[in-house]
């Protein structure tokens, strides 16, 4: 595929999978997970992923080095970090942390001299201590927009009972039908699949025993049938609809990212965002990347990379998006995909067309693409409303009424949005689908609040790396 080999990187938004981990289970109808923890494997999948990304971005003889970044100490004025801190229990949180380690790894260089001429170097050879956002999706839905979400527990149950599914299920049993003697117990219903899949693909890596008892061809065909069950599950025939909200959700993070990147001072060139595997499928959907590559349309392997590079052609022009995937460790290096239906670079302009429209920006709109009023954040976005509407049927004469009626409305109003305000519920990041609003989004703003970078700051809880 055709790109402009010789254009300038000027910043690239990165999203990555979480390394290897023990058993998870997730619950067939509404996905809610129980907790497991990472491995000693997982963090080094991590780390070689950091390290891969630091040769690529954070080295100076590198073709897509990120102009004017530090290559030694972390500086946090340059890197936007965010995890998910909910799905999987830590191990994504866990999983961010030894991607850091990667990309900033220990150095002497991180000391210092105190008044009477003493270096102390930090711990562990120079250790650096990267702060990460910790996402809690009772707070945010940002990075898990299909929790607690009614419309898309709906979306599931209708792809359960449709012919499809029934006919793929018929189809399945005879093999679902052999697998009892590897499952522990496990049912072995279509509806199971990803809970077939990963308790075979744990084993299958830690368990000697299993893995010699297996039979050959089982693992690919459990892999095969997760991704079609899980495909069908985070993805959706509407760019806009249900199926894709873990991917409408997570989109404001990755236009804040391009934000970042564009803005004409304090710029941030580098962006990541932790995750589980969900807004990577409902993303390759979306973008045209899983109809265009099969093999991509199912659940992505561990320590697996998207890096949305954001780059100015040497012709000039406006900044253009090249979608870079790395499948986890199958992949040595990144792979460039065409998306949008575009061949090579797809301009800003493009993406944000297509995207901006569809991306769920508020808590506020959150709640009502999922229908959702029980629910924290969305409970108290309901009762906000509720006692705004209560404030504004005074038991007043109706000549009074048409008195005092404008003024009350706009005191509703007002302490509506003082409400909002405070419990983070207004709008995440500006996605106006004309280019010039988003490079222009924190261009105006106070020169101290731009630096905090676009985020919802009242639904993340900054958590030190320990």
């Amino acid at each position: 595929m055709s790109q402009d080999t010789d254009n300038q990187i000027l910043g690239v938004v990165l999203l990555v999978r979480h390394g290897d981990r023990q058993g998870l289970y997730q619950n067939p109808d509404t996905y809610t997970a129980t907790g497991t923890v990472i491995t000693p494997l997982g963090n080094q999948e991590e780390f070689m992923l950091g390290s891969y990304l630091r040769s690529l971005y954070l080295n100076q003889s590198s073709p897509s080095y990120l102009p004017g970044m530090s290559t030694g100490l972390f500086n946090p004025a340059q890197v936007f970090i965010q995890a998910d801190a909910g799905d999987e229990g830590g191990v994504i949180y866990d999983s961010c942390v030894s991607l850091t380690q990667g990309l900033w790894p220990a150095t002497l260089s991180n000391n210092v001299t105190l008044a009477n001429g003493t270096t102390i170097t930090a711990p562990l050879g120079g250790y650096q201590y990267v702060p990460i956002d910790a996402v809690d999706p009772n707070l945010s839905t940002q990075l898990e927009g299909f929790t607690n979400c009614n419309t898309f527990d709906t979306h599931t149950t209708d792809f359960y009972q449709s012919s499809v599914f029934q006919e793929m299920a018929a189809q399945s049993a005879p093999f679902l039908d052999s697998l009892p003697p590897y499952l522990n117990g496990r049912s072995v219903q279509l509806e199971n699949m990803w809970n077939i899949f990963d308790f075979m693909n744990v084993n299958n890596i830690h368990n000697a025993t299993f893995a010699e008892a297996l039979p050959p061809t089982y693992m690919a065909q459990v892999q095969a049938l997760a991704n079609w069950h899980e495909y069908n599950v985070f993805s959706d025939r509407s760019i806009g609809g249900i199926g894709n909200i873990a991917g409408t959700a997570i989109l404001p993070s990755i236009l804040s990212g391009f934000a970042n990147i564009m803005k004409s001072t304090n710029p941030v060139p580098l962006s990541i965002t932790a995750i589980s595997y969900k807004p990577f499928i409902s993303l390759f959907n979306m973008t045209g990347v899983a109809s265009a590559n099969p093999s991509l349309a199912g659940i992505v392997n561990y320590a697996s990379a998207v890096a949305l590079e954001l780059r100015q052609p040497s012709g000039g022009g406006e900044p253009v998006i090249r979608f870079n995937f790395k499948n986890g460790t199958s992949d040595a290096t990144f792979v460039t995909y065409d998306f949008l239906n575009i061949t090579g670079d797809v301009p800003l302009s493009a993406f944000i067309d297509a995207m901006a429209p569809v991306a769920v920006n508020t808590t506020a709109n959150w709640c009502s693409v999922c229908a959702n009023t029980q629910d924290m954040p969305c409970s108290a976005l309901a009762l906000a409303t509720a006692q705004g509407e209560a404030a504004a049927r005074p038991k007043i004469s109706s000549a009074g009424a048409g008195v005092l009626g404008a003024g009350l409305t706009l005191a509703v109003v007002i302490l509506m949005g003082i409400t909002l305000a405070f419990l983070g519920l207004m709008t995440i990041v500006h996605t106006q689908r004309h280019l010039k609003y988003v490079i222009r989004a924190c261009e105006d703003e106070d020169a101290e609040e731009c630096k905090k970078k676009p985020r919802n700051n009242a639904a993340i809880g900054r958590k030190g790396v320990v």
